[in-house]
């Protein structure tokens, strides 16, 4: 008898034993626990990063900043010794559990084509994060790649400038642009639509207070996608152009707006939306369960 229907079976099952396996870690208590914090953390960047564009929006000062700037800006405050530490750990428990929705798909997402954008999609997010978390460890740590107001566009400048002199460049570029640009409307649309998907589901809320919950997300959901959209335009500006100098990054989308007519008021819109959105987040890492 050959040995080689053997071997592929046994194969097949430590395919899946493994994946079973890695299932059990996603699904432990310790991942929820971290995921639970990622959630929290990055509603407290986003609800800091809205809070100082309000300020700015009716004049008490504050200022437009992007995701490293709110957590600099958390940095400086009494408990920023503390809470920087906490931004850490819950921003590299939100980067993991990007990768884990990414590979072990455990909202069942699906292996169709919306399914796999959408699983791609989670493994940029987890990427992302991770990257803010290093940039937070080098603000602990006082390292050259620390946290800071801006540091995103400086790198989103450094790449498209690295990009576009070649002739196939601005094709890259504008494709990029276009990915983020479509990423912003797809949060617009889903924050407007009456019937908000729930990635979570209350396990101690009154209808009440899961409707404030719902609108809440929509709100912020959509304040979140107008700003991405932004920074995919002014992205694409810099591929048709040709200038990386135009291209933006939250800090500069949120700068463009107050230079719009009413820019204070459309600010103000953006930035409560914002807060709203880590309000949001921070609710789903506290009260909510996670639908698997």
């Amino acid at each position: 008898m050959s040995t080689k229907p053997r071997v592929l079976g046994g194969a097949n099952s430590l395919e899946r034993q493994g994946e079973s396996a890695a299932r059990g870690a996603a699904a432990s208590p310790a991942m929820e626990d971290l995921m639970r914090l990622g959630y929290v953390v990055r509603g407290l960047v986003y609800a800091m990063m809205g809070l100082l564009a309000f300020q700015l929006a009716i004049g008490r000062g504050g200022a437009t900043t992007d995701t490293q700037g709110a957590i600099a800006a958390l940095g400086r405050t009494s408990l920023g010794g503390i809470l920087l530490y906490v931004v850490l750990v819950g921003l590299v428990g939100y980067a993991l559990w990007g990768l884990v929705r990414a590979a072990l798909d455990p909202w069942h997402k699906g292996d169709d084509t919306k399914g796999i954008v959408e699983r791609v999609g989670f493994a940029v997010s987890g990427i992302s994060y991770g990257l803010l978390a290093y940039a937070t460890y080098g603000l602990i740590t006082a390292k050259p790649a620390a946290a800071q107001n801006g540091a995103q566009a400086a790198q989103t400048q450094q790449t498209t400038a690295s990009i576009l002199p070649n002739s196939w460049g601005p094709w890259v570029v504008g494709i990029v642009a276009l990915i983020i640009l479509g990423v912003g409307f797809s949060q617009i649309v889903k924050g407007l639509n009456p019937h908000f998907e729930r990635q979570f589901e209350a396990y101690a809320l009154t209808g009440s207070e899961r409707t404030w919950i719902d609108r809440l997300g929509r709100f912020g959901t959509a304040a979140r996608g107008v700003v991405f959209s932004l920074v995919g335009f002014f992205l694409l500006l810099a591929a048709i152009h040709r200038d990386p100098s135009l291209a933006k990054g939250m800090d500069g989308v949120l700068t463009a707006v107050l230079h719009q007519p009413s820019g204070h008021f459309l600010l103000g819109i953006v930035a409560l939306g914002l807060i709203a959105f880590g309000i949001y987040s921070a609710m789903c890492g506290f009260w909510l369960r996670l639908n698997r």
